[in-house]
């Protein structure tokens, strides 16, 4: 994926994935922040948590080298991570579960060492989308010998409906959802720029095939209930009026 990164579609994904990842991190607060992947789309750099991590499954290619935020580095299976339970605020997921060859084993783990109401942001390609299409035609045409992969040959694309359902038995619960990227597929950075009034008719009128999805989702773990600072006295006891003792039953020997 680091050398399609590089085309026009692959810069027109990440301007679009940056903005998202930037507003949605960045009144996420916290002592821990954990990056997944993708190290060519810096999506910590708008975040204020003290301790942020990029972690990679596979030693850095020199040809990423160019875009990779200036974070720490970690190599890690993303099925096992070296992290306890409950110890991470926020994690990001950039195309992290389609690349990955067990995307539930990923998500269950990440479920796994998030706090209580962390959350877990998620950007996927859209398999019902102008680009998953000329994908998918352009597997039926490899089988005659014929036609180039538009898209890089990553794993299985998970579509939003699948994922969302994954979330809820992990119990997480989805905060919100983006789609974007509606141009077609095209690999001339020309045609792309021309395309451009198309990204605003379909977040009108086909909202949910964009070709990218974005998820922002909770962790929800049910009986937990919150408590404010032990300092905190109740209103309502503060108020209370306090007893004195009635003189009248005092007696001096």
């Amino acid at each position: 994926m680091h050398e399609w990164l590089k085309t026009p579609p692959g810069q027109y994904l990440l301007d679009w994935e940056r903005g998202r990842f930037d507003e949605a991190v960045a009144d996420v607060f916290g002592y821990h922040a954990l990056q997944l992947g993708l190290p060519e789309l810096p999506a910590l750099q708008n975040n204020r948590i003290p301790h942020r991590w990029l972690a990679t499954d596979a030693p850095r290619p020199a040809s990423a080298a160019d875009f990779a935020p200036a974070s720490p580095t970690l190599v890690t299976d993303f099925a096992a991570l070296p992290f306890a339970e409950n110890s991470l605020d926020l994690l990001l997921l950039p195309h992290t579960l389609e690349l990955s060859p067990d995307p539930h084993a990923t998500l269950r783990e990440v479920e796994r060492v998030l706090v209580p109401e962390g959350r877990v942001v998620i950007a996927g390609l859209n398999p019902m989308s102008l680009w998953g299409l000329r994908q998918s035609r352009t597997r039926l045409l490899h089988r005659l010998g014929m036609g180039d992969n538009y898209l890089p040959e990553v794993g299985e694309a998970i579509g939003y409906w699948r994922l969302r359902d994954w979330l809820r038995l992990l119990s997480f619960e989805v905060e919100s959802v983006q789609f974007g990227c509606y141009r077609p597929a095209s690999r001339s950075a020309a045609w792309l720029e021309r395309m451009r009034w198309m990204d605003r008719a379909g977040e009108r009128y086909w909202p949910i095939f964009g070709s990218i999805y974005f998820v922002v989702a909770v962790k929800r773990v049910r009986g937990m209930r919150l408590l404010g600072p032990s300092w905190k006295v109740p209103k309502a006891l503060a108020n209370a009026p306090v007893p004195i003792a009635n003189k009248g039953n005092y007696s001096e020997g």
